[in-house]
């Protein structure tokens, strides 16, 4: 007969006693640092209040240019501006397909976010998606208009930008971590110098060799696309960075488990994709998404060789005279939606730790 015992409250696990708050006047002024610190917070906050009132307080949200004399943010210029800062020259009777690309993206991201889909098919489904943003943007077949690539802009490019570098610098950025911690000479060479070489090179340089004297160094009739160059030239950089990254995650594996694989006989690329990455990625979460925020800002830079992206479209807004000069405005808004991105990218891979840490402890 199979024993029945019952556990009593004094058998329960007992629940760590709360920590005692300390009083608000000594977590305050408690010792010299912190005196330090509340003086410093409450001058900042004073500091921001003329900010506030500008922001807020005294700014004009409805109205024309006229409206806008006094002082003040002059947030109407955001909303008669809007769809020049989103998308650039693109041709408004266009501008739908262009709104359709960012829902897609924002779209495809958000399907992407559970880790049980990481998985070839939903590789198949991105490269169909950006298939169908970039014919939506370009046109030119089933019946939508041409639309040239140097009429492209705002946050569709913006976007398009950052998860086009992104997602073709990761494979070649394995590639090249792999290389580099392989064990053929001629592999490590090359990947050794392909990673110090653009290491070493600032990002404004890459985009000006891309943008301007590629055409220059390359065959008359070799045309390649402004925006294709620049999207090379942010590709190459991030994969550089991102190399570095996962061979830093690559080093914190241990070698016995490479060695057991061999040992069993399994196929070499099996063991990188199910063994050896996995386990390099979950290591350098936080690294890879610095990476990335820093690779979606980056894209702001292409500016400089004449591609009309989302920070290119609000300064030529600014410039309108009809306005009291709202580059601020302009900028604080741009601002805003880089934040928004670069963001959720932050609470995201913080979700993604908190993930690995619950299967590590678990």
């Amino acid at each position: 007969m199979t024993d029945i015992t019952f556990n009593t409250a004094a058998d329960a696990p007992q629940k760590p006693p709360r920590a005692k708050r300390k009083p608000l006047l000594k977590l305050l002024f408690g010792d010299l640092l912190s005196a330090f610190l509340t003086v410093l917070a409450v001058l900042i906050l004073l500091g921001l209040i003329p900010a506030f009132n500008w922001a807020v307080l005294d700014a004009h949200w409805v109205g024309g240019p006229a409206a806008c004399q006094g002082g003040g943010a002059c947030w109407t210029f955001i909303g008669a501006k809007a769809r020049l800062i989103l998308f650039g020259l693109y041709p408004p009777q266009a501008q739908w397909r262009a709104t359709i690309v960012i829902v897609l993206i924002v779209a495809m991201v958000l399907v992407s976010l559970s880790p049980k889909l990481w998985n070839a098919r939903l590789l198949l489904v991105w490269a169909l998606a950006i298939a169908a943003m970039l014919v939506l943007m370009g046109g030119g077949v089933l019946g939508l208009d041409y639309v040239p690539t140097s009429k492209w802009g705002g946050l569709p490019v913006t976007l398009l930008l950052a998860v086009l570098s992104l997602g073709l610098a990761f494979p070649l950025a394995v590639l090249l971590a792999l290389g580099r911690r392989g064990k053929l000479p001629a592999a490590r060479a090359i990947s050794f110098f392909v990673i110090e070489l653009v290491r070493g090179l600032p990002l404004v340089g890459l985009l000006f060799v891309a943008a301007i004297l590629l055409p220059l160094l390359l065959p008359p009739e070799w045309t390649v696309d402004k925006l294709g160059r620049t999207l090379a030239a942010l590709t190459i950089f991030a994969a550089a960075y991102l190399a570095e990254v996962i061979r830093g995650g690559l080093q914190g594996l241990d070698d016995g488990q490479i060695e057991a694989a061999e040992a069993l006989g399994i196929p070499y690329w099996k063991m990188i994709w199910h063994i050896v990455l996995p386990q390099a990625i979950q290591n350098v979460i936080p690294p890879l998404t610095n990476t990335a925020i820093v690779m979606i800002k980056n894209t702001s830079l292409v500016l400089i060789v004449g591609v009309f992206d989302m920070l290119s479209a609000a300064r030529s807004a600014s410039t309108d005279p009809a306005w009291p000069a709202p580059s601020t405005e302009a900028y604080l808004f741009v601002a805003a939606i880089y934040f928004i991105i670069c963001f959720s990218i932050s609470i995201y891979s913080r979700h993604l730790e908190q993930g690995v840490a619950a299967r590590t402890h678990g």
